[in-house]
């Protein structure tokens, strides 16, 4: 059963009438539809490429399952890129998944193209598939240096910033203490900050002078609080300094060691602004090349879809290479009555099929048709072909 949260490309012999066949559809699902919203269906031009031999067709027909499942995930990851940099707001999401600057269903229904600038139909379907592969491996390494790029500069910027916050005891402290709070140069005492928690401020008052000998009597100084922790700073001898920290954690007071000098503290300030600048270009950087190149990746993908249409058309219904396609977006809550319909009106096709030229199968329309080139819907086989282009932006 092909997905209700996929674009679906039907491919079928020309006839002559390709007009005909499209309004006949068009009438059909639209009377098949009973919640009123009928399914969208669009016109599909498959160029007439270069089949080449049917070695060749039946190589591609493998290898080309494993390029479409690359460029997908591709296109998906940079959709994700897009959702963690909006936070994940959709009405920001849809300003930024455009296709040529339109919405992906205005690209793919309102009158798609093979673009021969790009990918002239003179060449053959292996050099135009190396080509999208090549592309694609392009935009994929972009992405993940820039990324990567991103990703650093973040991470450092998350982790100065989390000095910042958090309580008395392991926040950074440069925007707390000044430098009054410290005794000037002295070869033998020292200034030592201390948290205390709330609840044993009043042990730290009654204790602090005798935790070790050699501790400035009446020194200690509150210099800020919050819910947890009390701050204070004391003066002690430079000699007694470990004893004294062995005391304080005895005692699950905190010494916090800081040595005050305004060129570090503002040497601190200018590396959070710069780290905080670098984040903010890189998150710039990285929005508009992930809007580039969704743009970019979706079209290789596109084109990747309808040549996989192409070669699976030969290998099912043989030269001449003439095909008419269609664009189907299934309303969600009416796939399966779509599909009947598709299936209904084009089972006329039942006996086109050539199994002689698809590796030997037989054309019962078992699983027996499926084989490892056959990649439509889990080797579910119709009268018609159809690939899914499935809905990444969702």
């Amino acid at each position: 059963m092909p997905s209700d949260q996929s674009t679906w490309l039907i491919s079928v012999p020309e006839s002559g009438d390709a007009e005909g066949l499209f309004h006949e559809l068009s009438s059909k699902l639209n009377s098949s539809a009973k919640s009123g919203q009928p399914s969208n269906l669009a016109q599909l031009s498959i160029p007439s490429f270069k089949t080449g031999t049917l070695d060749s067709l039946i190589a591609l027909s493998e290898e080309l399952p494993k390029h479409d499942a690359f460029f997908t995930a591709t296109v998906a990851k940079t959709v994700d890129t897009l959702r963690n940099l909006l936070n994940n707001d959709p009405s920001k999401l849809s300003q930024h998944v455009l296709v040529n600057e339109q919405p992906v269903d205005s690209y793919l229904l309102r009158g798609w193209s093979w673009n021969e600038g790009r990918y002239g139909v003179q060449r053959s379907l292996r050099e135009m598939v190396d080509v999208l592969n090549k592309e694609m491996t392009s935009i994929d390494n972009v992405m993940k240096a820039k990324l990567t790029n991103y990703n650093l500069a973040k991470g450092s910027l998350v982790q100065m910033q989390r000095k910042k916050t958090g309580n008395l005891s392991v926040r950074s402290l440069i925007d707390i203490v000044k430098k009054e709070h410290f005794i000037g140069d002295s070869e033998y005492m020292q200034t030592v900050l201390v948290a205390v928690p709330k609840n044993s401020v009043k042990d730290w008052n009654a204790k602090y002078e005798r935790l070790t000998p050699m501790i400035v009597p009446r020194s200690s100084t509150l210099i800020d609080a919050d819910d947890e922790y009390s701050l204070f700073a004391v003066v002690i001898f430079r000699r007694v300094h470990d004893d004294f920290v062995q005391k304080c954690r005895e005692n699950k007071f905190i010494v916090r060691e800081f040595s005050f000098s305004e060129e570090a503290i503002q040497k601190q300030r200018e590396e959070l602004q710069t780290a905080d600048t670098t984040e903010k270009e890189l998150w710039t950087e990285l929005l508009q090349l992930s809007r580039t190149n969704f743009s970019e990746s979706f079209q290789v993908l596109a084109h990747l879809k309808v040549l996989e249409l192409f070669v699976e058309s030969v290998l099912r219904y043989g030269l001449p290479a003439h095909y008419i396609g269609f664009f189907v977006k299934p309303e969600p809550k009416a796939t399966k009555r779509t599909l009947a319909t598709l299936q209904s009106h084009l089972a006329y096709l039942g006996g086109r099929a050539n199994p002689e030229k698809s590796k030997g199968k037989k054309s019962s329309g078992t699983d027996d048709l499926g084989g490892e080139y056959q990649t439509i819907l889990e080797q579910e086989f119709f009268d018609f072909v159809l690939f899914e282009i499935p809905w990444i932006v969702l």
